[in-house]
């Protein structure tokens, strides 16, 4: 049987959810880091409660 590794994540920069903008700042943060080169998406830190710009990549 053969497990696969976990992805390797990396936060790039986080947003707080009560910003009024929303995920908004998130998602234009994410894009800029796209047009870049950097596969970079949003998620929200259910635990912490901010949106999390991340790369599944270690390198930036």
């Amino acid at each position: 049987m053969t497990t696969a590794a976990p992805a390797q994540r990396t936060v790039l920069k986080r947003f707080p959810a009560g910003h009024p903008g929303g995920s908004w700042s998130a998602d234009e943060y994410a894009a800029d880091q796209r047009a870049r080169g950097t596969e970079a998406r949003v998620v929200m830190d259910l635990g912490s409660d901010p949106f999390l710009v991340i790369t599944d990549t270690t390198s930036h």
